[in-house]
């Protein structure tokens, strides 16, 4: 064959891809079988394989498709996928490319409703403390369709049971893509708003698509986080949402929301009425009470003399006036006291006397001072001469007045040998009393032996 006859890898590659591309059985493709492999990515593309006892195939779930899931994927779970079969090139395998995937045997969103259940739980959203309903609220927060049933059920309730409550409605989408996200912001406008005794949030029954919105993540966060407490009123009798498990507390049905939320002012009115009959009966009790006392009062004793009552005190103050005058005239004699000692002792330490005492003192020590720096200077000064003797007894000038002298070169150099001494050489002599100017003319060893 010639060498034009040979396909290159990426010729018969192209080849197979629009091959499958362009096969009108391979463009929608339902597959059933086991996840493998799957490792979740997050905000990413998702790789993994399908297979069954015989067989294996890769798939690839864009971000954008799998964002649409209502459950979290995992390896080993039994699933049905729809997409469309294609090659990949730069590897020459061909894969699945997924559009869309639920649960074999197990619907998609009862499957996220579970793994969204088992998620919260872990983390305690279910336990945490339940608070009480505002037992006389002032204003109600509902957060429902503005049309429907269940705000005409709700007005109509609170009204028959207790008209002066004040319901604010906050509509918002309850069904749908955009319910979720909806219900979020209103909850979040109810916070921020505040002043409200409770929070009504619900809608009517309906299917579990109808009903996923209650059954969304960021709709029980945002419930769990709330300062106020929540009926959540979703569904009826049989449909638990998470929103449901979240709230303070649930009520089957929006009627039954606005009777936990509302006290019966019928029943409140006899309840009051019962309460002021017991009341005045026993405000008449303790009045009986007090007039009985009174009487006693009146017909005792002291109240028929009542001068008996400060008798006892009239002669005690007596007593106290009387060790009051006496403790007065003893704590004065003591000041007194105090004070002559006090004079004596500020005449024994009179300042003038001190003073006088001070300066005799002062007069001795001055007397004792110049005698002492007397008698150390004429020490210094016999110690002064006494060293000049000495200095002057071993001072070269007295060497001289004996009739001795000293030679020095005219540069000032002292001459002691004969070999300092060069013919002809200048030199001077020092005596007592003056210098000569004298040259070498001859030089002659000592003999030793004379």
């Amino acid at each position: 064959m010639a060498e034009q006859d040979y396909l290159t890898v990426t010729q018969l590659t192209t080849y197979l891809k629009r091959k499958f591309d362009f096969d009108p059985y391979l463009q929608r493709v339902y597959l059933t079988g086991e996840l493998s492999n799957f490792r979740l990515r997050p905000n990413s593309h998702q790789y993994f394989s399908l297979k069954d006892d015989h067989a294996k195939i890769s798939a690839i779930m864009f971000k954008s498709a799998f964002q649409k899931l209502k459950f979290v994927p995992e390896t080993g779970m039994k699933v049905q996928l729809v997409g469309r079969i294609g090659l990949y090139e730069a590897s020459g395998s061909y894969q699945i490319y997924v559009e869309r995937m639920e649960p074999d045997g197990v619907g998609a969103l009862y499957q996220a409703y579970e793994q969204l259940k088992q998620k919260l739980a872990a983390e305690g959203l279910f336990q945490q403390n339940k608070r009480s309903l505002a037992k006389y609220p002032k204003r109600i927060a509902v957060i429902t369709s503005q049309s429907g049933a269940v705000i005409r059920d709700i007005i109509t309730t609170t009204q028959r049971r207790d008209p002066k409550v004040q319901l604010v409605l906050f509509p918002a989408v309850v069904q749908g893509d955009q319910a979720a996200n909806s219900l979020v912001q209103r909850l979040n406008q109810v916070y921020q708003q505040g002043g409200f005794d409770t929070i009504i949030i619900g809608r009517g029954g309906g299917s579990l698509e109808d009903l996923w919105p209650f059954n969304e993540e960021s709709v029980a966060r945002a419930m769990a986080s709330s300062p106020i407490p929540i009926i959540s009123s979703v569904g009826h009798e049989t449909d638990t949402t998470i929103a449901d498990l979240v709230a303070d507390v649930r009520a089957a049905t929006p009627t039954a929301a606005a009777e936990l939320a509302t006290p019966q002012l019928s029943e409140l009115l006899t309840e009051i009425a019962q309460d002021r009959v017991r009341l005045q009966r026993s405000f008449q009790k303790l009045i009986r009470l007090a007039q009985q006392q009174l009487q006693r009062q009146q017909h005792s004793f002291l109240f028929q003399h009542p001068e008996r009552l400060y008798q006892g005190y009239s002669q005690q103050l007596d007593l106290l006036q009387q060790r009051f005058l006496r403790a007065g005239q003893t704590y004065l004699q003591q000041q007194q006291q105090q004070v002559q000692q006090v004079e004596q002792r500020l005449s024994r330490l009179n300042p003038q006397t001190r003073i006088a005492t001070n300066q005799v003192q002062v007069g001795n020590l001055q007397q004792r001072l110049l005698r002492a720096m007397a008698t150390d200077l004429q020490q210094r000064r016999q110690q002064v001469q006494t060293q000049m003797g000495n200095l002057d007894q071993l001072s070269p000038l007295r060497t001289l007045n004996r009739g001795y002298s000293y030679t020095t070169s005219p540069t000032g150099q002292p001459l002691r040998q004969l070999a300092d001494f060069q013919l002809n050489q200048e030199f001077e002599v020092h005596l007592t009393d003056g210098i000569i100017q004298a040259k070498v003319l001859q030089k002659e060893q000592a003999d030793d032996n004379k």
